[in-house]
């Protein structure tokens, strides 16, 4: 498989993966107002929704990086891309683990 075509499918991907969330973020409040829930519920499901959005472009992150670490032959180009997926992995994974403050500070500002 040429590179280009590995560029498109990982492109590709990242979109679908991006209407994933956008459609799952818009689904929490409509779902919310027809059950009936308070603002709280709302605010955790939103969490929730952005813990697992998180986690799971974190892990393809460490994917990417890894098979290109793998792949790199040596080569110093594809390995400083390998670190710089690993590192964007890094940072998605705590940005996951810091989801939950974030999300309580929200609910302390708006009252839930």
């Amino acid at each position: 498989m040429k590179m280009p075509n590995r560029k498109r499918y990982l492109r590709t991907l990242v979109v679908a993966l991006a209407v994933l969330a956008l459609v799952a973020a818009t689904a929490g409040p409509a779902l919310a107002q027809a059950g009936g829930q308070t603002l709280s519920g709302v605010i955790d499901q939103l969490r929730n929704i952005l813990v697992g959005i998180l986690a799971a472009l974190a892990t393809l992150f460490l994917t990417i990086g890894g098979i290109r670490y793998m792949t790199a032959g040596g080569d110093p180009g594809h390995v400083e891309k390998a670190k710089v997926a690993l590192r964007s992995a890094a940072i998605g994974y705590g940005l996951a683990a810091l989801a939950p403050l974030l999300v309580s500070l929200l609910k302390n500002v708006v009252g839930g």
